[in-house]
This record gives structure tokens, C-alpha cells and sequence, in this order.
């Protein structure tokens, strides 16, 4: 007789949230969420994975077996004490511990305050996890094989070990436990993610820079003859970037603080970057931009252009 498989909590269901959720449920894992105070678009995509919803996180935290934490960075912290808050409400013991999985884009530091809100509670074991590459996609042409990203985890607790779908769950999420303290996967995802946003941030300025002089055309004529593959690679980071830069802002002060406390470097070139993505997020159009609903920024151009028409109006603004 085949063991029923975990039930699986994600908090919350955004881009990643979403591609996370329509891989375990392609395969017949059940997925459950609270949304109770999330947008009507975040709704949307909960019933387009066919997800099971939940009033509240007492019920959320009863009925799953792994919770995956995936939200803002700037809401990890709050997330993680909503689950012990609701794990201290319920009165009767669990049978089989609940794993709590933080794959925020949060610092070492940051992850072992989390780790902390949970040793009051027993009950709980907690990962620290971060991931690499983009959301989970179904091939094209394809009736089950995805794209997965990596998802590094450490601690001492491994979901190998976890009774209910433990080892089948790491297989298809693609889980690599890299150590058994609370830091490195964290750290690991901080270190990659400083090369690849931090290089979309320097593409930002640059792009910009050179559609307000008049040059963007020769920048770009330059980068294909000279260095072919950072242009490629600037303009893929330019386009995709819209949608997830109010995220960034928080994710690039985690960077900043882990090369400072890990790698003894100063914090003010990730602090820079950060302002570069509050200024993508609150001074400009691209702020608006949706994943399922791109407008502008759909070009390395139109990124320049939106990029040039907010700080314009910021100028005016501080005037």
C-alpha cells in the first residue's frame, strides 16, 4: 500500500509561491495556503493551481506537514512569528513534527533570528533555505518535466529525514542540503544573488544613463561587437526585472548586511543598489508592473525610457 503524500503549506503565493505550488501539485501532493487578507490578483493565482485555501494559519499550521516560506524578504521575520503565534494556539500535540522551510532572500544573520522564534516551540523544525534560478515551468511539449530551480537548505534538521514524503518532497522541489548549521544556504543565496541582481542594477544605471545622453543605440551597437554576452545578459536582467524590484529593495540591504558581516566588506555598494531598485519601485511606471500583466519594460529601451520619465518627475518633485 503506497503512503499518502504530506501536505504541503506555502506562504505566500506569488510568482515563485505560484510555480512552486503547480509542481507539487503535478505531483498529487496536496497544497494548502492562507490568502485571507491577500489581493483578489493573488486569488486569482491560487485557483489557477488549484490550491486548497485556509481561513487562518491555526488551520494552516494544522493541517500541513512542510510549510514553505516564500514572501517579500521584508515580511520573512513577521511570516515566521505568524506561524509560531498559531502553533502556541493550538492546544493538542502534533503526531508528527511540522518542518518549517524559510526560503526567503534574507541574510544569515536574518535567518537565525527566524530559527530563534521557533526553539520555544518544539513541534517545529526549522530550515534555513534560499533558492537559485527562476520559478518552477513545465517544459514545452512535455506532460511532466519541469524546469526546477535550486533549493539550497542547512540545519541540522534534513527533509530526508521527515517521515511523510521526506525524501520524495526533496527529489521534487530539487533540495540540496549543503550544511547542517543555520547560515550557509541563506548565505549561499545572498552571494549568488549579489552577481546576478547587482549586475541588472549596474545594466539600470548604465541603460539609463545612456538613453538621457542620446547614446543608448551606440551602447548597445558597442556591447554586441565588444562583449556580445553582457549585452544579452543586461537585457534579459532589464526585462524581467519590473515586477520584482519592490522585492529587491529589502533583498539587496540583506546582501549588504551578509559581505558585511560574513565577508568584512563595507555595506555601501549593496545599500546603492537597493536605492537603484526603490527608485525602479516608487519613482517610476515599472513600479506598476505585474508578472501576469506586463505594460512597460518590455524592452531594455522602454526600461531606459520609463527609468528616465521617474527621475524626471522625481527632479520636479524635490524642486
Amino acid at each position: 500500500m503506497v503512503s499518502p503524500l504530506a501536505t504541503v503549506g506555502i506562504l505566500s503565493i506569488g510568482e515563485m509561491g505560484l510555480g512552486i505550488a503547480k509542481l507539487l501539485r503535478a505531483y498529487n501532493y496536496k497544497v494548502v495556503t492562507n490568502i485571507s487578507d491577500r489581493s483578489e490578483a493573488t486569488h486569482t493565482r491560487a485557483r489557477s493551481a488549484s490550491l486548497d485555501l485556509v481561513p487562518n494559519d491555526t488551520d494552516l499550521t494544522l493541517q500541513a506537514d512542510f510549510i514553505l516560506s516564500i514572501v517579500p524578504p521584508r515580511d520573512a521575520l513577521s511570516t515566521a512569528q505568524r506561524i509560531v503565534t498559531a502553533a502556541q494556539k493550538i492546544n493538542r500535540e502534533r503526531t508528527s513534527p511540522l518542518y518549517y522551510i524559510d526560503l526567503n532572500a534574507i541574510s544569515p544573520r536574518s535567518a537565525t533570528e527566524i530559527a530563534d522564534l521557533f526553539k520555544p516551540v518544539p513541534s517545529i523544525r526549522f530550515i534555513d533555505g534560499g533558492i537559485i534560478g527562476p520559478a518552477p515551468k513545465l517544459k514545452p511539449d512535455t506532460d511532466h518535466q519541469w524546469t526546477k530551480p535550486s533549493l539550497v537548505v542547512s540545519g541540522e534538521h534534513e527533509l530526508r529525514d521527515a517521515g511523510t514524503s521526506g525524501s520524495h518532497l526533496q527529489e521534487v522541489l530539487n533540495v540540496k542540503h549543503i550544511a547542517l548549521t543555520i547560515g550557509p544556504a541563506s548565505g549561499l543565496k545572498m552571494c549568488f544573488a549579489s552577481t546576478t541582481k547587482g549586475f541588472t542594477a549596474i545594466a539600470i544605471q548604465s541603460f539609463t544613463t545612456a538613453h538621457r545622453l542620446g547614446v543608448l543605440d551606440e551602447l548597445k551597437g558597442h556591447l554586441k561587437e565588444y562583449s556580445p554576452k553582457t549585452r544579452e545578459l543586461a537585457e534579459k536582467g532589464l526585462v524581467s526585472m519590473p515586477p520584482k524590484a519592490y522585492r529587491w529593495i529589502r533583498e539587496m540591504e540583506e546582501i549588504a548586511d551578509t559581505l558585511h558581516e560574513e565577508g568584512g566588506f563595507a555595506r555601501d555598494m549593496f545599500q546603492g543598489v537597493s536605492d537603484v531598485y526603490r527608485v525602479v519601485a516608487d519613482d517610476s511606471e515599472l513600479g506598476k508592473e505585474r508578472t501576469e500583466n506586463r505594460v512597460r519594460g518590455k524592452t531594455a529601451e522602454d526600461v531606459a525610457r520609463a527609468m528616465s520619465e521617474g527621475i524626471d518627475r522625481k527632479k520636479v518633485k524635490t524642486e
